[in-house]
């Protein structure tokens, strides 16, 4: 099978670069893969509401354009006006409709970006703008800072050397390398069209990102490729950074006259999908993992797109909340199935791409009538119980074992005594997904912002860095292409501003994983005129309908009540009223046993588990050295059954065998 899922893990391809580059003598050295500058020690945090940038609807911003005189249309995710950055001051403005109207106004967030200009800015930007030219100042300055400048250059420097995939003198060489990256089936007419190239020494496909008013290069992304079997493994790596990485490839062929689009989640799926179809197609920076809003009016113009990400259901979830950004009325998905796997794949198998795509699903469903519309559904579940299990920890096997998996539209609820260690565990647990590709959202009220990434990097280093600065811009680097963002609050703050920016984010950051820390820093402020514990209620139940109304997963920090130090922690431990155990999917509790004589031991124990019932507890082992707890422990017998309601202790496991689970 060819169609692996790409592995994400950029930085395995710079070493064979940057070795090229020395011996070669080029002009390319090793700060080329990263980025702009070395140092960037501000990851990108979420900005409070209660700040300088309150947010604005879509009513709002209609309302304004009409007081202003600006003539707009509705589009699908954006609102369509004449640019202000390029009409003179004694032009007519153009009739609706017109392709003069470059400027897209996001209908959810306000922001704007000039599809002929570049220019970019927030709603206030846009407003201030509007002002300027009321005064006859020509709204100059806002043309967007080009911050990926050096990247570009590097880029460059890269693009010479790369030769083209198409014009390769041997001929043999040609079919090695299409046969590495499983395209032997695409034609040169198509690599040609799409100006894809190799980077010989490196031995990576080159797909360039030029920009959308011309023909400036702005940025690569390079394509490593390992046999491994009958699979191929993929290796991603960009310039610039992920991060600011915002290329539609495919998008200089699209006509304006275009009306359908096929959107997939990788580059080689684009060639496969072209030349079998012949269809417009355009593939996502990150594929299935993000959705940036900054692309949204580049897709403006199609009345229908239909998402092909991928094979597996990680890529069919990212599909439908992508269709919720683009608007669903328009986007059809395609279902993943041993018969529609990813386009490379389908089109290396010889199946009928068209056919696939005519089979396309539609991504709007008002209501279920039966159960047919849920039959595919449920068999797609059964069919693939790996996956619906959701994403495997790498560091806590054994807590794969008991949760399977963590799963997106879920609460968790987390507790622990106090100082055993909930902050730098959850820490740990939530850097493991991330590493995994899953995009984190952490909103840290307890502690700020630098001491929790401190502790992240340090976990993710899993070395003390204080006694190895040297070593602080590499393992940085690294740390910041991660899908990482943090709310900006910190102390007391309300529900209500809270979930906003929680909105805010899974919108523009395609967020699958909330962790809050910790519950008790948020009922400050709440204005409620009724008791502790129904304040509590309400802020779970607001948590609770975020999850399933976002297909988020929230992980949520909940100190327990004051209990006899003595005796372990139980679900009715949870500090309130027994509503933040009922609503939560799962409940973690950290035990930590105090000794007399030494260090305590500490425990994870899965007192509930709502998708399959399987509880129990396993012991942790705490590194001070990388603030991890992951490291393994010594001795086979480690998962164990849990402690029953009444306290009484459980049987001993079996020597030199694993514990057994319990049911719920």
């Amino acid at each position: 099978m060819m169609g692996v899922p790409p592995c994400r893990a950029p930085l395995r391809l710079l070493p064979a670069l940057t070795c090229w580059a020395r011996g070669r003598g080029a002009p390319l050295g090793p700060r080329t893969l990263a980025g702009p500058s070395r140092r960037h020690y501000k990851k990108e945090t979420l900005p409070a509401s209660e700040g300088p940038v309150p947010p604005v609807t879509v009513t709002e911003i209609r309302q304004y354009l009409r007081a202003q005189g600006i003539p707009f249309h509705d589009g699908y995710s954006c609102l369509h006006t004449p640019s202000l950055f390029v009409e003179g001051p004694g032009e007519k403005q153009p009739p609706a409709g017109s392709a003069r109207y470059s400027l897209f106004i996001d209908k959810t967030t306000g922001s704007f970006v000039c599809t002929a200009t570049l220019a970019e800015g927030t709603w206030q930007d846009f407003q201030a703008s509007v002002e300027l030219k009321h005064k006859g100042v020509p709204p100059a300055g806002l043309e967007q800072l080009d911050r990926v400048d050096q990247a570009g250059e590097d880029a460059r420097h890269i693009w010479d050397r790369a030769l083209p995939l198409w014009e390769l003198l041997d001929e043999e060489e040609t079919r090695t390398v299409k046969a590495m990256f499983g395209i032997s089936k695409v034609s040169d007419a198509t690599l040609k069209r799409f100006g894809v190239r190799y980077l010989r020494t490196a031995r990576t496909l080159v797909f360039p990102w030029f920009s959308p008013r011309g023909t400036g290069l702005k940025g690569l992304k390079l394509l490593g490729a390992e046999c491994q079997g009958d699979t191929v493994l993929y290796m991603e790596n960009t310039l610039p950074r992920p991060s600011a990485y915002h290329n539609l490839f495919g998008l200089p062929l699209i006509s304006r006259r275009d009306t359908e689009v096929v959107l997939t989640g990788r580059e080689l799926d684009t060639l496969a999908l072209y030349q079998a179809t012949g269809l417009p197609s355009l593939a996502l920076p990150r594929g299935a993992t993000c959705l940036p809003p900054a692309l949204l009016p580049y897709l403006e113009q199609f009345k229908r797109i239909t998402l092909w990400l991928g094979e597996d259901l990680r890529s069919w979830e990212a599909a439908k909340l992508f269709a919720r950004k683009l608007n669903p009325k328009r986007c059809s998905l395609v279902r993943p199935g041993d018969q529609q796997p990813r386009p490379l794949e389908a089109f290396t198998h010889g199946m009928n791409l068209s056919k696939i795509l005519r089979s396309a699903l539609p991504a709007g469903h008002k209501s279920i009538i039966s159960f047919r519309q849920l039959r595919d559904e449920v068999f797609g579940e059964l069919s693939n119980v790996e996956q619906v299990a959701g994403v495997k920890w790498a560091r806590f096997p054994e807590l794969n074992k008991l949760l399977k998996g963590h799963r997106k539209g879920e609460l968790t609820v987390f507790t622990g005594p106090t100082g055993s260690g909930k902050t730098t565990f959850i820490s740990e647990y939530a850097l493991d997904l991330c590493m995994q590709g899953v995009n984190t959202l952490w909103g840290s009220f307890e502690i700020n912002n630098v001491r929790l990434a401190k502790i992240m990097l340090t976990q993710f280093a899993v070395r003390r860095l204080e006694e190895q600065l040297d070593q602080f811009d590499e393992w940085a680097d690294k740390f910041e292409d991660l899908p990482l963002y943090f709310m900006t609050f910190h102390g007391h703050q309300s529900i209500k501003t809270v979930i906003e920016t929680m909105l805010h984010a899974v919108y523009m950051y395609d967020i699958s994983h909330v962790v809050i820390d910790n519950l008790q820093f948020m009922m400050g402020q709440e204005q409620l005129t009724v008791d502790r514990l129904a304040v509590q209620d309400y802020i779970v139940g607001a948590f609770r309908k975020f999850a399933t109304d976002n297909s988020c997963h929230v992980s949520l920090v909940i100190h327990p009540r004051k209990e006899d130090e003595e005796r372990e922690l139980q679900t009715a431990s949870i500090f309130g009223s027994a509503k933040a155990s009922q609503e939560a999917d799962n409940v973690l509790i950290l035990q930590d046993r105090k000794l007399v004589t030494g260090p305590g031991k500490r425990y994870l124990q899965v007192s509930k588990n709502r998708f399959d019932g399987d509880v129990g507890v396993f012991p942790l082992e705490f590194s001070k050295a990388s603030l991890t707890f992951s490291t393994p422990v010594k001795g086979k017998a480690r998962l164990k059954k849990v402690k029953d309601d009444n306290g009484a202790p459980p049987k001993q496991a079996p020597a030199g065998g694993s514990g057994v689970s319990k049911k719920q």
